[in-house]
């Protein structure tokens, strides 16, 4: 009996799914699986049977919150789960991957390659080294990778990745307090606009709107249909208005509230509910 199951290929690869069979394994379980020409480690992030799938099979996403990659050939199996001698073969991966990554940075730098060396992870049975980075462009590398397999003596892949995943990757704390949403639950990044901004009411200033990444922050996407659909209805700052007490000019909205702060003609100021007029109604 087949049960395709999401799991996160090592600590930041992809997700992919897999045929778990008969075996029986929880969220969070790390499982030995089938993979690439070899055996691999990774974590479940569904138990559940998967149906959202889609990613596109080479869009690099580190701690992908669940999209899993959906591939032509049939799911290959988890193994099982991992006992205690699997964990701690992954504990000396990590181990011997730390060493990598400072052969790789000297050589990124003896090539004089314009990249940014941010992780690199091995695979369960070592026959396989991704070291993930950042450029501004195209990164030539076929030298660096050449190099890399003679040191190795393994199959090296060099994967790029945005300044968005290299944040997810890290992980940390936004401006608001908080785990940053990349690294909790965000599963994809979808286009961010100065216009979201805008529509919150929240200063046009970069550092203000900006995540750890530097991009603007994520928080504006998720959080902008709900400013458009609390905003119905209510008066835009700047808007003449004529109200009971006479004609004015909002000075400040409060989507939340559903109100709106009126300088009258006179200079009076004043509150004004829209509570009545609940979404455009």
């Amino acid at each position: 009996m087949e049960k395709i199951i999401a799991v996160q290929l090592r600590d930041y690869g992809t997700v992919f799914l897999y045929n778990a069979g008969e075996a029986l394994v929880k969220e969070g379980s790390i499982v030995i699986v089938e993979h690439d020409r070899g055996t691999d480690y990774g974590k479940v992030v569904s138990p559940k049977e998967a149906t959202c799938v889609g990613h596109d099979k080479n869009h690099p996403c580190p701690r992908d919150g669940g999209n899993a990659v959906k591939s032509k050939e049939q799911p290959k199996k988890i193994i099982r789960e991992a006992n205690a001698q699997d964990l701690k073969q992954i504990e000396e991966a990590r181990a011997k991957a730390k060493e990598a990554f400072g052969t790789c940075s000297k050589k990124i730098t003896e090539h004089k390659l314009d990249m940014k060396l941010v992780h690199a992870e091995y695979s369960f049975d070592r026959t396989k080294i991704v070291f993930y980075f950042t450029a501004a462009g195209r990164v030539d590398f076929r030298d660096l990778v050449k190099d890399l397999a003679k040191i190795f003596k393994a199959r090296i892949e060099l994967r790029q990745i945005g300044v968005r995943d290299e944040a997810r990757l890290f992980g940390g704390f936004g401006p608001c307090g908080r785990e940053l949403c990349c690294a909790r639950f965000l599963k994809d990044f979808e286009p961010v606009t100065i216009k979201m901004a805008k529509e919150e009411g929240l200063p046009l200033n970069p550092p203000k709107i900006s995540g750890l990444c530097g991009r603007l922050m994520c928080c504006l996407n998720f959080e902008y249909e709900t400013y458009k659909a609390l905003s119905k209805g209510l008066p835009r700052e700047g808007e003449r208005v004529h109200i009971p007490q006479g004609k004015g000019k909002v000075i400040g909205v409060n989507v939340f509230k559903r109100s709106a702060t009126i300088e009258l003609e006179d200079g009076t100021i004043t509150q004004v509910s829209y509570k009545d007029k609940e979404h455009g109604e």
